[in-house]
């Protein structure tokens, strides 16, 4: 009798649409950066990079039936149009076709119950997917940097966060006290429907994690796990996919 192959389970991270510059071009491209395939790789899963694709926005099942999870990347601010705003002077790089690719696979992936974990920028896509809103700029609201210290790095931004006890940011962080890496301007105002906050930072409390209690893994968190070897967040999403990618064999 012939071998059933043991296949990883599938984890689309969704890419984000920047002007980029290399070599002799200046060109638009979907970009990723590596540390994101990498935590999947480590959490022994297969990463799939998704790009925005209008036929998506209307048909994101597409897509959701060939994944077993999905990543929400961090990256641009979100446009303030999605959650009916006007723009703030510090809010810049919005990707109109970005947000609309990922809020349309959001809302789906919840609907199916497709264990989602949101990162940085993607915990607020969660949100206003589910009619949430967002504070553009927090040092005007906190009176500090200290969420994002350096454009383009973590220096000095590290912090912990605190997790509510039995919470899934809890379970799948590992603890109640977890240190983050943090590089955000942007966070939680109005919460989204059925949505529940589960960390804040120790700092300010402010809101840093949110989940929906009625899915198996629908979790946000406002800082960057895929940029710490050690954090098991990521794996404990892919657990779950795998498990769920079992199930339904």
């Amino acid at each position: 009798m012939a071998s059933v192959k043991n296949v990883r389970p599938a984890i689309g991270i969704c890419t984000p649409l920047e002007r980029v510059r290399f070599s002799v071009w200046d060109v638009d491209a979907f970009v990723l950066a590596r540390s994101y395939v990498d935590a999947v790789h480590r959490a022994g899963a297969l990463a799939l990079l998704l790009a925005p694709d209008p036929a998506l926005v209307e048909d994101p099942d597409e897509v959701l039936d060939r994944l077993d999870g999905l990543v929400l990347a961090g990256g641009a601010d979100l446009d303030p149009a999605s959650y009916g705003a006007e723009a703030h002077p510090e809010t810049n790089g919005t990707v109109p076709e970005r947000d609309a690719f990922e809020i349309a696979l959001v809302r789906r992936a919840l609907e199916r119950d497709i264990p989602l974990l949101g990162i940085c920028r993607g915990m607020q896509v969660m949100n206003v997917a589910r009619g949430g809103t967002l504070h553009q700029h927090l040092p005007e609201l906190l009176g500090h940097e200290h969420h994002r210290r350096v454009q383009g790095t973590f220096h000095g931004a590290d912090h912990d966060v605190r997790l509510l006890a039995g919470s899934l940011a809890a379970r799948a962080a590992g603890e109640l006290r977890h240190p983050t890496k943090s590089h955000h301007h942007q966070g939680i105002d109005l919460l989204g429907e059925g949505l529940q906050i589960t960390g804040w930072a120790e700092m300010d409390d402010f809101p840093e994690a949110l989940e929906d209690p009625g899915r198996r893994f629908a979790l946000g968190i406002q800082w960057h796990t895929e940029a710490d070897e050690r954090a098991r967040v990521i794996g404990a999403l892919v657990e779950e996919a795998a498990a769920t990618r079992a199930s339904a064999r």
